[in-house]
């Protein structure tokens, strides 16, 4: 496994790759990698030749009172699972080396990113969609793998890639979840052991939404509201409770099987997402 910090070198590495006559596989993340990292590293294991796994804690995605300077970081440990998981390269570059001093260039999609977490986070997708188009330009993927507990993020980079045309394929793989249920995120290393038991409440949400539906109702507040009392009984502030189409993202009236049910809340100072297809 090669690890790269340059730009130029990544993208001379994919060249390499191609003109060899393999396929190229991307894993964008943030590091602290876990399970559900390296899940996404399988599957795009399956679709390509090579897999490329980025580690970079993007600056341009947080807020002026989020997390960065605390996002947690173990670059040691993530290049060795990388290495056991069979990557071939790694990219773990500065922002110095993603960012010159007057960039000026950003990209925006305007539709998916506007509501759910876009809304209460300005400016993240448009950072996520500037690194992550970045990222396609340096490592020339043929395929890219994201998470389906960021999917709102998928279903935004799917609409980038093909309104700006990247030759690039979007594929989101399953969440991956510990045996309680709770999804895996690196944010988890925030939570005390208390705030680790309240946090269940979140996909407990989610499958209170499930069942209802399951039973009968379809009315889509009430299946809010059910999602939301859920959180209240774990302790968890609501952020927002929504179903969502899973195409266009808008609230729906009512549900239906292959809705969204999506869930952001605070377990303490952490900010805890998830969602399920009803």
């Amino acid at each position: 496994m090669q690890v790269f910090e340059k730009p130029e070198d990544v993208r001379q590495w994919s060249r390499e790759q191609h003109s060899s006559g393999k396929s190229v596989g991307l894993v964008p993340t943030m590091g602290y990698l876990h399970q559900g990292h390296l899940s996404l590293v399988a599957e795009a294991r399956k679709r390509s030749d090579a897999v490329a796994v980025s580690i970079f804690v993007n600056p341009t995605q947080f807020g002026p009172n989020e997390d960065f300077d605390k996002y947690p970081r173990d670059p040691e440990r993530d290049i060795e699972l990388c290495s056991n998981a069979g990557v071939a390269a790694v990219f773990m570059p500065s922002p110095a080396a993603m960012y010159v001093p007057d960039a000026s260039t950003s990209v925006v999609e305007e539709c998916l990113s506007a509501g759910l977490c876009g809304a209460r986070r300005p400016g993240h997708f448009r950072g996520v969609c500037t690194v992550v188009a970045k990222l396609f330009n340096i490592a020339l993927p043929d395929v890219a793998v994201f998470g389906q507990k960021d999917f709102q993020q998928a279903a935004v980079i799917r609409q980038m890639a093909c309104d700006l045309n990247f030759p690039v394929e979007i594929v989101t793989a399953p969440t991956v979840r510990e045996p309680d249920g709770l999804a895996m995120s690196s944010r988890n290393a925030y939570l005390t052991p208390a705030e680790r038991l309240r946090a269940l409440g979140v996909s407990r949400a989610l499958h209170s939404a499930a069942a209802a539906l399951a039973d009968g109702v379809s009315d889509a507040d009430t299946l809010r509201r059910i999602m939301a009392d859920e959180l209240d009984r774990h302790d968890l502030r609501t952020d927002y409770a929504e179903i969502v189409n899973p195409h266009n993202l808008k609230p729906v009236s009512q549900a239906s099987p292959g809705d969204v049910a999506l869930v952001a809340a605070y377990c303490g100072k952490t900010r805890l997402i998830d969602n399920l297809i009803l």
